[in-house]
């Protein structure tokens, strides 16, 4: 997955991401709308697992299937994972 055009992507990304006006506008044209809908979605599914909530209050609560909320969880399950990486650092536990 680390083609050249990845990374090439990986490096907008950075730049982009310094100006949250840019960094929007390029998401926009990059993504498709219902991609912008989703990928928060899953950051919500993944954010709210780890916090310890429920499958079933998640899918509840976002009106999403339990299987959506079961890949999320699938991919909590590598610890070494970027998912997990990131809530690391943006929720840290006490």
């Amino acid at each position: 997955m680390h083609n050249k055009e990845f990374k090439e992507l990986m490096n907008v990304l950075k730049v982009a991401a310094k100006d949250e006006a840019l960094f929007e506008e390029f998401l926009k044209d990059l993504l498709t709308p219902q991609e912008l809908r989703e990928i928060p979605t899953r950051w919500e599914i993944v954010k709210r697992l780890y916090k310890g909530e429920t499958h079933a209050t998640i899918a509840g609560t976002l009106k999403i299937g339990i299987g959506t909320v079961t890949r999320g969880a699938n991919e909590l399950k590598d610890k070494n994972g970027g998912f997990m990486k990131m809530l690391k650092k943006m929720y840290p536990k006490k």
